[in-house]
């Protein structure tokens, strides 16, 4: 969306200040936390595509109100309806894309495919961040506001036509990371009921039965006390993707502090999402890196986001590209590792309870940002922002050696793991 380097400015120039910002941040994020693991249910219960085209829709509305009625209260309404947008797809699209990989033997591809569609997302960044310069200079904020309604539109198109083949597994047959009762992996194996969405049956189960079984059941958020590899992998994601994830949003307003003009600012942030598609691009061969490597990457990113921000000059923004480029690629990876885990037919809910872990630190880090925003330069911000990176790098560093594995030969149509030590979470 073209939109997205310049709404930080958008807000400024209403007269909002660096905490009013922040508050709508943590709305964005509160919105996201209240409806993530519900909506997961639903695409457990209900479909993985749809929750995927009708997000985009409500999306374009909120950008609408933002350029129509540029106030806090518009802002708020629109964060609104794009925390709901980005509810109804985490989770969703994970699973989607998972289990239709899985179906075809190919669940193995998983993080190579996820990393290419990802890259292929953050070139329609850049590229749109390119446009954002040249469109804002001739039409304002008006004329990048429809630019990116239509985009929404667009988006929501393309997932409507996304195939979906679910197989329903017979009634109990849940678990978090075991096989099913016919010890073939979930379903029970070939004698299990092999009817998909795709035939027009209902769904197994409703969506208030999908959510009690993904907080409540075996296959969900209780199982996790008896599996602790889930478990890890499960907190690793909002370890590695909360912070940087919040930072993105400030990051036309370091770019700013550089003294970059207004008109320059989305050609700098290009940069930084060049760094982004490369983490991407890379994140199928990084699985082969290992704990030690892991830890490496996330502390070396840490170390370039602080040196980087602490220059105050445009030249830093490289070295916060190359920063969120590590970050891009421990986001997958802790990914890959959440889906490997998972088994049973709660997989949209305990990815989107990732989600939720990942918007309950979002919402720290936004409200923390609020208070040091207002006292310290945003470049002194993003440095103090890669402690927790450290901190990171050192327990999956210091972590017991052998805990990391991931299982070989689990789930149907699944023709290998990750390789000892390659995942995250460990």
């Amino acid at each position: 969306m073209l939109l997205y380097p310049v709404y930080a400015l958008l807000f400024a120039d209403a007269g909002l200040s660096v905490g009013q910002i922040s508050s709508l941040f943590v709305l964005w994020s509160l919105t996201g936390v209240l409806l993530e693991v519900p909506s997961g249910a639903w695409a457990d219960a209900v479909s993985r595509r749809l929750p995927l085209w009708t997000g985009p829709l409500l999306g374009a509305a909120g950008f609408a109100l933002w350029v129509l009625f540029p106030s806090y209260g518009a802002f708020a309404a629109g964060f609104v309806l794009w925390g709901a947008r980005g509810a109804l797809g985490s989770g969703a699209l994970e699973a989607l894309v998972y289990e239709e990989l899985d179906g075809a033997g190919a669940a193995d591809r998983y993080a190579a495919v996820m990393g290419r569609a990802h890259a292929v997302g953050q070139v329609a960044v850049m590229a749109a961040t390119g446009l954002a310069g040249p469109v804002f200079a001739a039409g304002g904020y008006p004329a990048v506001g429809a630019a990116s309604v239509l985009a929404c539109l667009l988006c929501a198109a393309t997932a409507a036509c996304f195939p979906e083949h679910r197989t329903r597994p017979p009634a109990g047959s849940d678990t978090v990371g075991g096989e099913g009762p016919g010890g073939e992996g979930p379903g029970g194996g070939e004698g299990g009921d092999q009817r998909t969405a795709a035939d027009g049956d209902e769904p197994d189960e409703g969506w208030t039965r999908r959510l009690r079984t993904g907080l409540c059941g075996p296959a969900g958020l209780a199982g996790l006390r008896r599996d602790r590899p889930l478990l890890g992998a499960l907190l690793l994601v909002p370890a590695v993707t909360a912070v940087w994830g919040a930072l993105d949003e400030y990051t036309p307003l370091l770019v700013r502090e550089t003294g970059a003009a207004d008109t320059a600012v989305p050609y700098l942030l290009m940069v930084i999402w060049a760094g982004v598609t490369a983490g991407s691009l890379l994140a199928g061969a990084a699985e082969r890196l290992g704990r030690t490597g892991l830890a490496a990457v996330l502390a070396c990113a840490a170390l370039a986001l602080a040196a980087g921000a602490l220059t105050g000059a445009q030249a830093g923004i490289v070295l916060v590209g190359l920063a969120f480029g590590g970050f891009q690629t421990a986001t997958v990876l802790a990914d890959v590792r959440l889906q490997q885990r998972i088994e049973g037919t709660a997989r949209a809910t305990l990815t989107s309870i990732a989600g939720l872990g990942t918007e309950l630190v979002t919402v720290a880090v936004y409200g923390a940002y609020g208070v040091l925003g207002a006292r310290f330069a945003h470049g002194t911000v993003f440095a103090l922002c890669a402690l927790p990176y450290l901190l990171t790098a050192l327990a999956v560093g210091l972590r017991r050696k052998g805990t990391g594995a991931l299982p070989r030969g689990r789930g149907r149509g699944r023709s290998s793991a990750l390789p000892q030590g390659g995942g995250r979470g460990d």
